[in-house]
């Protein structure tokens, strides 16, 4: 800045005004004067009054570019606001009415002058408008608004003559199963909870519908609120919404899951659903994404980690591929014992134990494999492959191995190579038979153990092919009945929600085995070519009769007797359902 030691004048407060430029307006102005006026150089200016020369000079340019508007007073932006100016009058109009910043918005958007809220309130508040206070449903401005739906109660249900159109109509082909297996009367027998709007079997129902219609979570249960056709598959005047569906396992024990699925089980076997010699076992890992400190850490093969996740333990009968045992309330700690846990289920529910067990490498330890071979129940499992296992088949002569083939035609690998012999393990009584297995499209050999003594090595090599019908089942229960979209952070929770998965994965088998050429679909197959299809229902005073539309696949409905039985449904005070197809 400019230095008054070496001024010749006396400082005065008037001579003080000029030599201190308070404004930078000022400052500009009495550099310029100096310049053009008194004749002094550019450098001694710049320095006087603070600049620097190169800023100084780009001062005198734009001087010499605008003199007379130079010095004028100047705000950035825009000096009017031609939208706003526009509308004023007509906002402060309907501001008179009563009508709120969001009516206002709404009003003017139709009139095809749109303008924000907060421009609006602008406005307003320069015109010395207050908020206005909250305002009743009927004070409010007539507008389209969300439709409510009624409050779903089991009394307000009725059967009255009426017909209607449905998204589900594939639904209704379960119906015969469910009373075939007197679904209602397993669940009040295993004492799931219920009300006296929602009583427990058509809450269970309510539910079920969602999982066999591979609906992703509870609360897209919004989606179909209006929709009969899912209302009256479970006996209800409306569909219950998300709060009722996501808490009703509030109040369910684990031991309800369990009675639950003894009586389901029995139903299947009476069905001869389940052959119930031999299954496949498998833990699947449910992933969490939460913060949740106490959900435990479990290795997730699809992502090759371990994260936090609930670990489900599955069984499945290897010849219908249901699944017959699932329990998702297990600690990490319970992992091993969980076989030992089937068994004991499997014993209480047909009273003999299973003939076979087939599972992978890390399901169980070796003291529990010598448990099961002490009951006379056969396993089949997988063996790690240590450093030592890999040295000794790589030093193992050529001479030692032996081709076996596989009787399986579709099969690329059928002739792989084996070494079959007993050996030792660690806490395991007595010898078991493994395994050495090349050839079989894997880099690494196979290491296989079984307490089979007697089978060929290549049927049980093939046995142990079949297992993977579980990890086909599991994938079908995650795309399909997403198993992965986790319910909740609780493992009780989870665990009713896994025995729901069970129900319909099992419903579906009974679907698929009476259709010619379907019994080992999968039931994202049964769904798209049979089930996923809109329907008109007719409730009539003697009966329900639901008109499916044409579609390629109907003829293996009417094949299966579809449009000729009817069933007489408990739950709609036995009026029958009959089906149509055009």
């Amino acid at each position: 800045m400019y230095s008054m030691e070496s001024s010749p004048y006396p400082l005065t407060e008037e001579t003080r005004f000029f030599l201190e430029p308070a404004s930078p307006a000022h400052r500009q102005y009495e550099a310029l004067r100096a310049y053009f006026v008194e004749g002094a150089p550019s450098t001694q200016v710049s320095q006087r009054f603070g600049y620097t020369p190169g800023s100084f000079r780009v001062l005198c340019h734009h001087f010499r570019r605008s003199k007379p508007e130079f010095f004028c007073e100047r705000k950035p932006g825009p000096r009017t606001q031609p939208k706003k100016s526009a509308v004023r009058d007509l906002i402060l109009s309907m501001r008179r009415q009563n009508l709120s910043i969001y009516d206002i918005e709404r009003a003017l958007k139709d009139n095809q002058t749109p303008l924000s809220c907060t421009a609006i309130w602008e406005i307003l508040h320069e015109e010395g408008f207050a908020r206005l206070p909250r305002r009743g449903d009927e004070e409010r401005p007539e507008i389209l608004r969300p439709t409510i739906a009624a409050v779903a109660d089991h009394r307000e249900f009725s059967l009255g003559p009426r017909h209607f159109q449905t998204q589900l109509g594939g639904l209704f082909l379960f119906l015969p199963w469910l009373v075939r297996c007197d679904l209602p009367a397993l669940i009040r027998r295993a004492g799931y909870p219920g009300s006296e709007m929602i009583p427990a079997p058509q809450a269970w129902l309510a539910l079920l519908a969602l999982k066999l219609s591979s609906t992703e979570r509870k609360s897209h249960v919004m989606d179909l609120v209006f929709d009969e056709g899912i209302a009256l598959f479970a006996g209800l005047n409306v569909v219950p919404k998300t709060t009722f569906l996501a808490t009703y396992s509030h109040r369910i024990p684990p031991q309800m899951n369990e009675k639950f699925r003894k009586l389901w089980i029995a139903d299947l076997q009476r069905e001869k659903l389940l052959g119930g010699q031999s299954f496949n076992l498998d833990f699947h890992s449910i992933p969490f994404f939460g913060a949740d400190e106490f959900v435990e850490r479990h290795y997730l093969s699809k992502r090759s980690r371990s994260q936090k996740s609930i670990l489900v333990f599955l069984a499945q009968d290897a010849d219908s591929q249901v699944f017959c045992y699932s329990r998702a309330d297990l600690l990490k700690r319970e992992n091993a014992d969980a076989v030992l846990e089937f068994v004991k289920f499997w014993k209480s529910v047909s009273g003999r134990i299973p003939s076979e067990l087939v599972f992978d490498s890390k399901l169980t330890t070796y003291g529990n494999l010598s448990r099961l071979n002490q009951m006379g129940i056969t396993f089949m499992t997988l063996r790690r492959r240590s450093p030592a296992l890999l040295r000794q088949v790589a030093n193992t002569p050529r001479s030692a191995w032996r081709t076996v083939h596989l009787d399986v035609p579709h099969r690329i690998y059928q002739t792989p190579k084996v070494i079959d012999q007993q050996v030792r393990l660690r806490d395991y009584q007595g010898m078991v038979r493994q395994l050495f297995i090349t050839d079989l499209g894997h880099e690494e050999p196979t290491v296989l153990l079984t307490n089979d003594l007697r089978t060929s090595a290549a049927k049980r090599i093939t046995r142990y092919a079949r297992r993977m019908l579980i990890e086909n089942g599991l994938a079908d229960a995650v795309d399909f009945f997403h198993l992965d979209a986790l319910s909740s952070a609780v493992r009780l929770k989870v665990d009713f929600d896994v025995t729901l998965t069970q129900v319909a994965s099992g419903l579906y088998r009974m679907l698929g085995r009476q259709l010619a050429g379907y019994e080992s679909a999968k039931s994202r197959q049964l769904f798209r070519h049979f089930l996923n299809t809109p329907a008109h229902v007719e409730i009539a005073a003697d009966r329900v009769q639901v008109t499916l539309p044409k579609r390629a696949h109907n003829p293996l409905l009417i094949a299966a007797g579809y449009d000729k039985t009817t069933t007489p449904i408990p739950w709609w005070e036995g009026r029958p359902l009959a089906f149509r197809f055009r």
